[in-house]
């Protein structure tokens, strides 16, 4: 059979979205960007539940090796209508609910706390899932002892960073934003959560509410750094060790909800609304995570 240059087309190119399709992807990207706002909520855990987890990290590993390897055909594969859809819902909800979330932990820390403690609590069980009862019974002897190591040296590392940093370099924020930036590749980790237990949270989440464009950037740089050094690595690292790669992530997940401990420095007499904050956290969580087991199943 004899393949056109227009079949070709239509075979190596990504088609263009209608209009609705695209305003679909926005709000698609809008919700994981209001996910990666708030610690405990896994950006990419809402990407698996809106259906576009796979076809995501698929064209971002595309636009990598694009990026790589410069060539006119590589940067043609890359969706770009898609990307560039999900990009602009992300970065708008980021700008748009920054300042809002930003004056609730600065206004009600330990409510917040409270709130994002419930959260992370219950995105736990995401990682423990993934691995699956039957493999965690099979290789209990050698995954218990790194859950626990792993914990263990989180909780520590935690205490000693978990306090909001004042006036961040520059060059801590450019690190922060490798690291927390490969939350958008695992689903059940929150770049947020991340950057809480760094002690970064809360100066980055002002910088984006005051505009400080500087932060703003070097932040965004740090990001793509990150995405284009670690993406591959992390996907490979879960394809070929899944089930380390995720009880290693469990532990540290567990030691670092150090960072999220609402009574330390509480007001008196907010105890219920702290409670009351942690139980409303734990159901966003198991809302979002029902969601996503109906959308799998």
């Amino acid at each position: 059979m004899i393949v056109t240059t227009e079949v070709r087309k239509a075979i190596t190119l990504p088609m263009t979205p209608s209009p609705l399709a695209a305003a679909a992807n926005i709000i698609k990207g809008a919700c994981i960007g209001m996910a990666e706002l708030v610690p405990g909520i896994s950006g990419g855990a809402v990407a698996l539940i809106v259906g576009i987890y796979e076809k995501a990290l698929h064209t971002g590993n595309t636009l990598i090796d694009a990026a790589r390897t410069r060539s006119r055909q590589s940067l043609r594969a890359v969706d770009w209508p898609f990307l560039l859809s999900i990009a602009v819902g992300m970065v708008g909800a980021i700008f748009l609910l920054s300042g809002v979330i930003h004056a609730f932990v600065e206004g009600h820390p330990s409510v917040a706390k409270g709130l994002f403690l419930g959260m992370v609590a219950v995105s736990l069980s995401v990682p423990l899932r993934m691995i699956g009862s039957a493999e965690i019974h099979r290789r209990a002897p050698i995954l218990l002892p790194v859950f626990a190591l792993c914990a263990a040296l989180s909780f520590f590392a935690t205490g000693f960073t978990s306090e909001p940093v004042n006036n961040p370099s520059l060059i801590v924020v450019f690190f922060a934003a490798m690291i927390a930036v490969c939350a958008l590749v695992l689903p059940g980790l929150s770049g947020s959560f991340l950057l809480l237990a760094m002690g970064l949270y809360q100066p980055v989440m002002g910088s984006l509410s005051n505009r400080e464009w500087s932060v703003i950037a070097v932040f965004a740089l740090g990001a793509l750094v990150g995405l284009v050094a670690f993406v591959k690595v992390l996907d490979k690292m879960m394809r070929d060790h899944h089930t380390m790669t995720l009880t290693v992530m469990a532990g540290l997940m567990l030691g670092s909800l150090r960072a999220l401990w609402p009574w330390e420095g509480a007001v008196p007499g907010a105890e219920a609304s702290v409670w009351a904050a942690i139980a409303l956290g734990a159901a966003i969580v198991a809302g979002v995570l029902f969601l996503d087991k109906r959308k799998t199943a």
